[in-house]
């Protein structure tokens, strides 16, 4: 006899200026996170698996008695999102139970950012004779797998910026893995803060994973809290703000050019291509000189120096 089914996978495909929306709807009702992640097509001539373009965000719903409640009501949150923009039918596909770990585990597998960082899941060992700095990571709250366009840009920017003995704040941590590849890079010291206890939570499990809890504050807290002096630190010569676009000008209303020493850098993420403009004009109004910008499909990167 078949295992019975426990949970209920639902998967959507779109573009990366829609995938954050529509990973906050999921989020209403899936449980253990929400996933999203570069679709990849397998180039043949390459040898290599070559992004598309488009991001996959998906989750699971629990298969219990209010399991077409929650499927409708997905449903009817995607509908009235499709009216800003077109988005596909979901997926759905039930699983069973003794294939959970095993169906949420596949869709994480090592990621190589940059020439010197491997993201890897927390259950999975490096290969032998590994050379590249790896960071651990255990994606069941999602907040920051490594996956996403902003993630790898702005893990991009800390293996350039990173210099040995530095401080660095992470603002918005989510997952932690920022800051932990910041102390791997060589950095002395990380601060990250979020205003979400859950991603503290995740953030205080990744670091304890990789060995550098004695190396990292994780705090619950806001950026006005740093600026206070409620930590140990309020200013760094490497900050990094992997938010979104309309959180960052408002941060920048609240101080956040402050928490950037004099010569020091601040990388922003989370924006799509067409609010750059906004954040740099936000960035330079507040007395940041633009150095950098990077780009992943539609994901841009900033990086500023003060």
């Amino acid at each position: 006899m078949a295992d019975p089914i426990h949970w209920l996978e639902v998967s959507l495909t779109t573009s990366g200026e829609l995938a954050e929306a529509v990973a906050e709807v999921f989020s209403r009702f899936v449980s253990n996170g929400v996933v999203v992640e570069s679709e990849t097509v397998f180039n043949q001539a390459e040898q290599e698996a070559q992004p598309t373009g488009n991001m996959r965000v998906f989750g699971y719903l629990p298969f219990d008695d209010t399991i077409e409640e929650r499927k409708n009501a997905l449903e009817e949150a995607l509908w009235h999102l499709s009216f800003i923009k077109e988005l596909p039918t979901p997926t759905f596909t039930p699983i069973q139970e003794q294939n959970w770990m095993t169906a949420w585990r596949d869709h994480y597998q090592p990621i190589q950012v940059g020439q010197r960082l491997l993201i890897l899941p927390a259950w999975m060992d490096a290969q032998p004779g590994e050379t590249r700095h790896i960071v651990r990571i255990d994606p069941a709250q999602a907040f920051g797998t490594g996956t996403h366009p902003s993630t790898q840009l702005c893990l991009l920017a800390v293996e350039k910026l990173t210099r040995q003995g530095q401080n660095v704040i992470d603002l918005g941590c989510g997952s932690g893995i920022l800051a932990i590849a910041a102390l791997r890079f060589g950095a002395q010291y990380a601060l990250a803060i979020d205003i979400d206890e859950l991603s503290v939570q995740a953030t205080l499990q990744n670091a304890a994973l990789n060995g550098v809890l004695d190396k990292v504050d994780i705090r619950q807290g806001s950026l006005r809290q740093v600026l206070d002096n409620q930590f140990l630190i309020n200013q760094a010569p490497l900050v990094l703000v992997n938010i979104l676009a309309p959180v960052i000008i408002n941060l920048f209303k609240e101080g956040l050019a402050e928490l950037v020493v004099p010569g020091g850098k601040m990388v922003l993420a989370g924006i799509l291509e067409n609010q750059a403009d906004l954040v740099m004009a936000a960035a330079r109004a507040n007395g940041l000189k633009f150095e950098e910008r990077l780009q992943q499909d539609d994901w841009v990167g900033l990086i500023f120096t003060k």
